[in-house]
């Protein structure tokens, strides 16, 4: 697990927290798991789930009515991370400003990071 004591991984704003506990409450689900996936134009893709339970390893983010839940292999990319939810006259989601992405694709869905030190380029 990758965390600092004292600092949550993520931050959540109210419009975020709002409609996650919405969420949660409509599916009595335990949480929103949030991990990325290989895909995309840019090489990896976020993803939503809403969990029944916490797995093994996931790191919990707890506000008010909310919880999020961090894959374990999501967790360092997305230390740092406002979750947030927009709402305009086209479109309404979840937005993620994380500050590890080094690039995203045009329509912002898909997102990628530097190689991490120690780590070897693939082909």
């Amino acid at each position: 697990m990758f965390s600092i004591p004292g600092k949550s991984p993520v931050s959540i704003t109210p419009a975020a927290e709002r409609q996650i506990a919405r969420l949660m409450a409509s599916k009595s689900a335990a949480g929103l798991r949030i991990g990325l996936k290989k895909g995309g134009c840019a090489g990896m893709e976020y993803t939503m789930e809403l969990a029944e339970t916490a797995q093994p390893g996931d790191e919990v983010v707890e506000q008010g009515e909310a919880r999020v839940l961090i894959a374990p292999t999501a967790q360092m990319f997305l230390f740092g991370t406002e979750i947030d939810y927009e709402t305009d006259l086209l479109e309404s989601g979840f937005k993620f400003r994380n500050p590890n992405v080094t690039d995203a694709c045009g329509c912002g869905e898909s997102v990628s990071f530097s190689p991490l030190e120690g780590s070897r380029a693939q082909a």
